[in-house]
């Protein structure tokens, strides 16, 4: 049986193993954010991001995973798709959650679309998901008040 993206995918997530999402990725990968209007875009910003949530997520873990096929942002063309439902913690809040994986034509990670609840973990996960990317140089630190 071949493993599935998404099950490397998954693999690499429980082991926090970046080289392996480097792996999964493609160069132009586009990841929407429930904390960010516009997407992050290119693996090196995505690989970041990934660091960050790797570090601010607590007790995560997959709970199920549906795959099929479905419409992309990028180019409104169908492509093969898997969800991966979650649970995590985040800034002491329980959240529920999805990602939402596209694939390219060699199986590789287009796509990804992360969806949580409830609204106040959404609020502590941007909080903490920004402090992390700020102090990683991923994005420019919030002016001191």
């Amino acid at each position: 049986m071949t493993t599935t993206t998404a099950e490397r995918f998954r693999a690499a997530v429980d082991a926090r193993d970046l080289a392996a999402l480097d792996d999964l990725f493609t160069d132009d990968i586009r990841f929407y954010s429930p904390v960010k209007f516009s997407p992050f875009e290119g693996k090196a910003m995505v690989l970041g991001l990934f660091g960050v949530l790797l570090r601010t997520f607590e007790d995560f873990r997959y709970v199920g995973e549906y795959d099929g096929t479905a419409q992309t942002s990028a180019d409104g063309g169908e492509a093969p798709s898997a969800v991966l439902l979650f649970r995590a913690v985040a800034g002491g809040k329980e959240i529920h959650g999805i990602d939402l994986l596209h694939f390219d034509e060699r199986g590789r990670i287009k796509e990804f679309t992360v969806m949580v609840r409830p609204q106040s973990a959404v609020q502590a996960l941007g909080e903490a998901v920004f402090a992390g990317l700020a102090a990683a140089g991923l994005v420019p630190a919030p002016p001191a008040v």
